[in-house]
């Protein structure tokens, strides 16, 4: 049958395989010695004839050695598996430092290779995940999640804050048109008042509205000064999860996708309440109801045994209607809030300010007398400047609006001394 046919290809494989053994080498030797040609020894026997003339021509069998050949990278494993994990598995930049420290140019297919052994147990140690169950009252983790909603016929960009009870996996949802500090602050204030408690720490993501500084390898982390003032107003542990590992807030970053998917799911509304009218709904109604996956139970009926445990709000009055700061004026007589610019008479530049921020006014304090009050500004890197804030270095008669100030005030005050006369005193 065709099927029975050994093709040309397989049938070379196999005589070349035939031919290490020694006792067919020794029946090639032996009819050499009876006179046969190459060509009939190769016919009689079915093998090929260079690998007759071979046998021939060293007299015997013997068996294949493999050619000793010299690595580059010989001896350097344990300086490639250094260099692999601090860099992150970057073959290229591995490949960049051989040739610097010892000399040595290799292609990127050698160094791929060589590396090869490293990879699975990069991988392993950048996805392991340890699952871990936090007691009833012991943490809320929160999170920002964006996405464009259809309101009132426009797609607009809303910030959905998503904050999650680590015991019970109950969820609290609202949403912003930023994902600014007080956006934050609001937020997980909205979660207490739902909650009914504050939970003893709350885990969150590096926003730079938050963390100021988190080394990945230190893990050393600084906490803005709004956070620090927000959690000792609370009395809760502000936490930070390690950079670059977002899996160890995993409860609330599965909960910010479930409530785009479930929650959001491409619904349309017809205004900004509608939208807020469904978020009570959605967490009354299915996230406090649904079966929870990992624990097996609806997130209401475990939340029974949290809301003993959490910190009782007290009838305390929100963090976000008053918050302190102190800033240090800059040269141009301005202090800076959430990123917008706020004037203070002139000859207070470098000086030491206190400042009470809530959602409507800026009230600006120096050495407890109020020197300045500004209405909040709306967005970012935006300036407001009283003229009379600049008297003695700007003549009366120069007319300074808001936006021009913002671009004439950047440069330094002395300019503005030569040029309208007046003198610092």
């Amino acid at each position: 049958m065709e099927s029975d046919k050994i093709s040309p290809v397989k049938e070379n494989i196999l005589q070349e395989e035939t031919m290490k053994l020694p006792e067919v080498v020794a029946k090639i030797l032996a009819l050499r010695e009876k006179g046969w040609g190459q060509r009939r020894i190769a016919d009689a026997l079915g093998v090929n004839r260079k690998t007759v003339k071979r046998y021939i021509r060293q007299n015997g069998w013997l068996p294949y050695h493999k050619p000793v050949r010299h690595k580059k990278l010989e001896g350097l494993k344990d300086w490639l598996e250094e260099r692999f994990e601090k860099h992150k598995g970057n073959a290229a930049v591995i490949q960049q430092e051989l040739l610097k420290e010892h000399n040595i140019h290799a292609d990127s297919r050698t160094i791929q290779y060589a590396v090869k052994c490293f990879r699975q147990k990069l991988f392993a140690e950048t996805h392991a995940t340890v699952r871990f169950e936090t007691p009833p009252g012991r943490q809320l983790q929160i999170d920002f999640g964006s996405l464009k909603i259809s309101i009132g016929g426009a797609k607009q960009k809303v910030f959905l804050f998503v904050a999650t009870l680590g015991y019970s996996r109950r969820q609290y949802v609202q949403a912003f048109l930023s994902e600014r500090q007080t956006s934050w602050f609001k937020g997980m204030e909205g979660a207490f008042h739902h909650f009914g408690g504050v939970t003893d720490e709350i885990l969150f993501d590096n926003s730079r509205s938050l963390v100021s500084l988190h080394n990945p390898i230190t893990r050393e982390v600084a906490f803005t000064q709004g956070l620090h003032a927000f959690a000792n107003y609370w009395k809760f542990k502000p936490k930070a999860c390690a950079p670059y590992r977002p899996r160890t807030k995993g409860k609330d970053e599965r909960s910010v996708g479930y409530v785009k998917k479930n929650c959001i799911a491409g619904r349309e509304f017809s205004s900004w309440p509608e939208m807020e009218e469904h978020f009570s709904w959605w967490m009354r109604e299915i996230s406090d109801k649904r079966i929870h996956g990992t624990t097996g139970e609806k997130p209401i009926d475990r939340f029974a045994q949290e809301i003993a445990v959490l910190r009782p709000l007290d009838g305390k009055p929100s963090f976000c209607h008053t918050r302190e700061h102190f800033r240090v004026v800059h040269t141009d007589s301005c202090i800076e809030m959430d990123s917008n610019f706020y004037s203070v008479p002139w000859h207070l530049i470098k000086q030491s300010v206190v400042v009470h921020m809530n959602d409507l006014e800026v009230r600006i304090l120096y050495e407890d007398e109020e020197v300045a009050r500004h209405p909040i500004l709306q967005g970012r890197r935006k300036r407001i400047v009283n003229p009379h804030h600049l008297k003695g270095i700007v003549r009366d008669n120069i007319k300074i609006s808001n936006e021009s100030a913002s671009s004439a005030l950047l440069r330094p005050l002395s300019e503005y001394e030569t040029v309208a006369g007046g003198g610092w005193s």
